[in-house]
């Protein structure tokens, strides 16, 4: 009788099965990788559009605070959207003979393009998360029923049914599920958890586009 433990299962399962356990294996390392990159993108978009919102809000004068920017390497945030807007914005005003409202429309437009490209950059990713969650279940239930259907077939020509020619085809089939769980579960909790962040900076942005649009139209007016 094979030993009983996970590594010993793992070993003298059938090779469709070791197959489907390396494949979630796999995907498991890859979710995490992307869990730990994304954590780490959207806190920085995170931080960086608090820090850029209190610097805006602080009364600095707009020219000043776009030259600022100019020299940031890594922007990120709404701070992306302020450079969009507000280049597009100046030269407009500098080219002469467009009207208040064409400057702000190229504003606005230009700010929602860099939002777009910001949220796509985001949201990158968030598919693979989606789809490991998924599927991940289905395959290990494939290696699960491969692995029974082969401890069956093995019973069947042994002849003879006891717990002990029976418990070990089993078990190491069901480790196929249990891996299969173990790559869907982190990966769905960090996809919903992405995807509310997410919305949440798209809500930021919106408003931030609202308020940026306001001032100018004013500056327009002068």
């Amino acid at each position: 009788m094979q030993e009983l433990s996970v590594i010993g299962l793992i070993l003298h399962a059938s090779l469709p099965v070791q197959l489907v356990m390396a494949g979630l294996v796999v995907l498991s390392l890859l979710s995490w990788g992307i869990i730990f990159n994304k954590l780490a993108v959207l806190r920085r978009a995170r931080l960086a559009t608090q820090d850029f919102e209190q610097q805006f809000w602080s009364g600095i004068d707009l020219n000043r605070l776009y030259e600022d920017t100019r020299q940031h390497h890594r922007s990120a945030g709404v701070e992306k959207l302020f450079q969009a807007g507000f280049a597009e914005f100046i030269k407009l005003r500098r080219q002469g003979g467009v009207d208040n409202s064409e400057q702000l429309d190229g504003a606005r437009r230009a700010m929602r393009a860099a939002a777009q490209r910001e949220l796509d950059a985001l949201d990158h990713h968030n598919s693979f998360l989606a789809t490991v969650g998924s599927v991940s279940p289905y395959i290990g239930l494939f290696g699960t029923v491969w692995g029974i259907m082969h401890a069956f077939i093995g019973l069947g020509n042994a002849g003879q049914a006891t717990l002990a020619t029976v418990a070990p085809g089993i078990a190491e089939a069901l480790i196929a599920t249990a891996i299969g769980l173990f790559a869907a579960i982190p990966a769905v909790v960090a996809y919903n958890r992405f995807a509310a962040d997410v919305d949440r900076l798209a809500g930021r942005f919106d408003s931030f586009m609202e308020e940026f649009s306001n001032i100018l139209q004013r500056l327009a007016a002068r």
